[in-house]
C-alpha cells in the first residue's frame, strides 16, 4: 500500500467530518475504547497534556509542545484538522509522522476498520497515540478534536488539562447557549488533575467549570487572574508582551512569535499551563520558554494564525472561522488603517449570518469557496452578505478570487485577508506551496 492508497483508504472507509460535516460526528467513546484495548493503552506509555476550548485550542498546544521541546524533551503534537498534508496532525518535535507509519498503521487497522466502523477521528487518534508510543515520546499534547466530554481524545489521562476558552461554535452538536458548550468542554477536567481555564468572561460559563473542577477535586486555575499582563507591542512578525510575574520569568519582554490580538488570552492559558508543568517538576528553564515562544511555527509547523504571506500587497490570512474569533481579526483589520479586501469563504454548517454581521462594511469583498463538500456557494453567501452591507464579486475559487484581489489592490497600501475557513486557509497555502516550487 502507497502513501496515497493509505490517505484514499481512510478516506473512504471512515467518515470525515473535515469533508461532510454532521455526517462523521460520531458522539460516545466506546469504539475509542475498544480500539485502545486493541493496541494495549499506547498512552500509558508517556505523560500527556490535553487541550481543549473552542478558539485557541491550536495555538496553545503548539506552543506548549514547543517550549517542551526546547526544554530537551521529546514531544508528540495531534492537533486537528490539516491544512495541506494529513501528517501534519501527527509530529514529532515539529517533524511529522513518516508515511511508512502511515501506510502500516493502516494495513494492518483494516480488519479493525471492517470490524467496528471507527470514524476518521477515531482512527486517527488511535494512530497518533500508537506512534508516540513507538517514538518513545516524553509528552504527548493531545488536542481535543471537537467539544470534549464524548471526543476521542477524552480516553487519556492526563498530567494537566486546558481549556483556552468557550464560545458559540458547533451548536448543533454541544449545545446552543454558552453554558451547554461549557459542559461539553467540561468533559475532559479529570479527578484531581489540574485544569488551566484560559477565559471565562460569562459569570455562568466560569460557574460551570468551577461546579466541575470542585466535583472532581481539579485545582483549577484562571489564566486572567493568573498571568498578568503588561504593555504589548505589535511587531513586523508577532508581538512583545510585558509579564508582570517574576515566578515565570524575569522582567524582559517576552516575544510570542504568532500574531494576532487574540494571542494576548492564549498567552496567559500557556504561561499558566507552564508554571503548573513546573509545579509538577518538569524542568523548562527561562530560556527554553522563551525560545518555544520565539520559534513556535518553526518548531511545530504552526500555520495559518495572523500570517502574513506575501508583502506588496500585503497579504495576510487567519483561520478564524466563528463569531468570537472573527471578532479578534476585524479588531486588528480595522487597527491597520489601511484598505482592505477580503477574499472571504465559510462550510454552510456554521452561524454565517452571525459571522458576517461583524465584518467591516468599508472593505471590498471577493465572495469564494473551498474546495470541500461542505463549503457554502460564494452566490448565496454574498446574498447573506448583502443586508449586512457588504458587497463584492463572486468567484468559483481562492486562486481567480486572489488573481483579483492582487490586481484590484495598491501594492503599497492595501492589505488582502483571506479568511472564514480553515478550508479556505488550506486552499491558500497550497497555492503558494505550488507558486514557490515552481
Amino acid at each position: 500500500m502507497t502513501y496515497q492508497e493509505a490517505i484514499e483508504y481512510l478516506y473512504a472507509k471512515t467518515p470525515v467530518f473535515q469533508k461532510v460535516g454532521g455526517a462523521a460526528y460520531k458522539p460516545g467513546l466506546e469504539t475509542t475504547h475498544y480500539l485502545d484495548t486493541h493496541y494495549c493503552h499506547p498512552h500509558h506509555s508517556y505523560r500527556t497534556i490535553h487541550v481543549g476550548g473552542t478558539n485557541g485550542k491550536g495555538s496553545t498546544s503548539h506552543t506548549i509542545a514547543a517550549v517542551l521541546q526546547a526544554a530537551g524533551y521529546r514531544v508528540g503534537l495531534f492537533t486537528s484538522p490539516h491544512l495541506l498534508d494529513f501528517r501534519e496532525r501527527i509530529r514529532v518535535n515539529g517533524v511529522m509522522v513518516s508515511e511508512d507509519f502511515v501506510c502500516r498503521f493502516v494495513e494492518e487497522a483494516g480488519g479493525l476498520v471492517e470490524e467496528v466502523s471507527p470514524s476518521f477521528f477515531e482512527l486517527t487518534t488511535m494512530m497518533a497515540l500508537v506512534y508516540f508510543r513507538e517514538q518513545g515520546v516524553d509528552f504527548a499534547v493531545i488536542e481535543v478534536g471537537m467539544g470534549g466530554r464524548l471526543d476521542s481524545t477524552n480516553i487519556i489521562q492526563p498530567i494537566l488539562s486546558v481549556i483556552t476558552g468557550i464560545s458559540k461554535d458547533h451548536t448543533q452538536y454541544l449545545g446552543d447557549t454558552l453554558p451547554e458548550i461549557a459542559s461539553e468542554k467540561a468533559g475532559i477536567i479529570k479527578p484531581s488533575t489540574p485544569i488551566v481555564i484560559g477565559r471565562a468572561d460569562e459569570p455562568e460559563v466560569l460557574e460551570v467549570f468551577r461546579d466541575r473542577a470542585t466535583q472532581l477535586s481539579a485545582p483549577l486555575t484562571l489564566a486572567s487572574e493568573a498571568v498578568p499582563l503588561g504593555a504589548i507591542h505589535s511587531e513586523a512578525r508577532g508581538q512583545t508582551f510585558e509579564v508582570s510575574d517574576p515566578s515565570l520569568i524575569t522582567p524582559e519582554p517576552l516575544y510570542f512569535e504568532l500574531g494576532g490580538l487574540v494571542q494576548a488570552d492564549n498567552l496567559r492559558t500557556i504561561l499558566s499551563a507552564l508554571r503548573l508543568l513546573r509545579e509538577e517538576g518538569i524542568a523548562i528553564s527561562e530560556e527554553a520558554l522563551r525560545k518555544g515562544f520565539r520559534e513556535v511555527t518553526r518548531m511545530t509547523g504552526l500555520r495559518g494564525r495572523w500570517e502574513t504571506l506575501s508583502e506588496h500587497p500585503t497579504l495576510i490570512c487567519d483561520t478564524a472561522h466563528n463569531e468570537d474569533g472573527i471578532r479578534y481579526v476585524v479588531r486588528q483589520l480595522m487597527a491597520l488603517g489601511r484598505p482592505l479586501h477580503l477574499i472571504f469563504g465559510m462550510v454552510s454548517d456554521k452561524d454565517v449570518r452571525g459571522v458576517l454581521a461583524l465584518l467591516p462594511q468599508s472593505a471590498k469583498y471577493y465572495f469564494t469557496a473551498a474546495s470541500v463538500p461542505r463549503a457554502l456557494a460564494p452566490e448565496e453567501l454574498r446574498e447573506l452578505a448583502q443586508p449586512y452591507g457588504l458587497h463584492g464579486e463572486v468567484y468559483p475559487s481562492i486562486r481567480e478570487a486572489l488573481t483579483a484581489a492582487q490586481s484590484a489592490a495598491q501594492p503599497e497600501t492595501d492589505v488582502i485577508f483571506v479568511g472564514g475557513s480553515n478550508f479556505l486557509i488550506a486552499d491558500l497555502l497550497a497555492i503558494q506551496s505550488t507558486n514557490n516550487d515552481k
